[in-house]
């Protein structure tokens, strides 16, 4: 008897098994396997920053395709990335080959994250927020597990173990993806479909380009995953050779920042369905801030477990909104576009963060630069709350 799940599951249990497969690429063992190799602290955030890079010139051609030919068939694509990148990582035997394999496995996350979240949208208009914090929950589960088992599958300078791991979960994400019944939106060849589309297509893309709610939005993002890019690359370095932690008593701490993230972030999402997006996306920026500025005063490791939760409690607060804020912008047709210019800045921040902090922290120290980010988080969020009120004299904030 063949049991029958919803697509909606089934695309959660797909993203959170590829989330779960790159995150354990990356964390803790990414920065720990670059620093094996010899490369200084003030050059690790350019490699740990490749992948993320890509988004910026990926994640918006992945939404647009993903509106003109489907979804399912770009997260298709997206899923063979995840499912081979991890098996790569066996083969390195110098940085500028680990480059190379972060940009060809960030195009996996680079596709998925717009479009799957597109999928969502189109599927549900009431309590949009929710349910796109319900996905992104699953993924984040991904997220929280990955830290903790990668942690613990790395046996001194060895790293097989952990991309092992990384590719079953890469195949098993594909596995999901085949099954996924999500109907394309066109019928015939992809490419016909894009020439049927593609003049119609340029004023969806016309407007969200000049849409300054979207794209306010969408730096915000930028900024909250600027000072995430900061954490999740340096965090790790600074526990390890500063306070002498060991790598799978860091894979807790990054478990226990995920771990929050996501059982709050679904309650975030309802919270921004009833009382609005920009007041939460305002008051997460504040308290990830404030968490960032003091992360690294104490040694103890209760006390930073706490303040890294705190900030995965503030992640989830701007996250649960963003994405929800631009989709009620964008029109039906121009979705996949929309979140993916959503994607594509956020990953400019993201890619940003590690490379200003290993500049900033080889200048000065980890005090300061955690210091510089966390204050730039919050007065962004008050900038960004005045903002957004002065854009449409409130009404962006329903």
């Amino acid at each position: 008897m063949k049991i029958k799940i919803s697509p909606f599951i089934l695309l959660c249990v797909m993203g959170g098994l590829a989330i779960f497969s790159s995150t354990m690429a990356k964390n803790p063992a990414l920065p720990l396997f670059i620093r094996s190799m010899g490369v200084p602290v003030s050059t690790l955030g350019f490699i740990a920053a490749a992948s993320t890079v890509v988004g910026i010139v990926v994640s918006l051609p992945a939404g647009i395709l993903s509106d003109l030919i489907g979804r399912r068939r770009v997260i298709l694509m997206a899923a063979i990335v995840f499912a081979t990148a991890p098996f790569l990582y066996l083969i390195i035997t110098a940085p500028w080959q680990l480059v190379l394999v972060r940009v060809y496995h960030g195009l996996a996350t680079a596709i998925l994250g717009p479009v799957a979240m597109a999928a969502v949208a189109d599927t549900f208009e009431k309590g949009r927020g929710e349910r796109m914090a319900w996905y992104s929950s699953a993924t984040m589960i991904g997220r929280f597990i990955a830290p903790f088992v990668g942690g613990i599958l790395i046996f001194g300078d060895d790293f097989h173990w952990v991309y092992l791991a990384d590719g079953f979960a890469g195949v098993m994400a594909l596995l999901a993806a085949i099954r996924l019944p999500l109907a394309a939106k066109t019928s015939g060849s992809a490419w016909q479909a894009f020439k049927r589309q593609r003049g119609r297509y340029g004023q969806e893309i016309a407007f969200v380009f000049s849409h300054p709610g979207i794209l306010a939005t969408s730096g915000i993002e930028a900024v909250q995953y600027f000072a995430f890019g900061c954490v999740e690359t340096f965090l790790p370095v600074f526990l390890n050779e500063k306070l002498g932690y060991s790598a799978w008593k860091i894979g807790i701490l990054f478990t226990v920042q995920i771990l929050t993230a996501t059982f709050t972030k679904p309650v975030m999402g309802r919270l921004s369905d009833r009382y609005g997006r920009v007041p939460l996306i305002s008051a997460g920026l504040a308290l990830g801030g404030i968490s960032t500025a003091t992360l690294i005063l104490s040694s103890n490791f209760l006390v930073i477990a706490l303040l890294i939760a705190l900030f995965g409690l503030g992640l989830a607060t701007v996250t649960a909104s963003t994405s929800c804020l631009v989709a009620d912008f964008s029109r039906d047709r121009g979705r996949g576009g929309a979140l993916g210019i959503l994607s594509s800045i956020m990953d400019i921040g993201h890619s940003g963060g590690p490379i200003a902090a290993g500049v900033l922290i080889a200048a000065y120290s980890y005090r300061t630069t955690f210091g510089i980010v966390g204050l730039g988080l919050v007065i962004i969020g008050l900038i960004y709350w005045s903002g957004m009120r002065l854009i449409s004299d409130g009404r962006y904030c329903q």
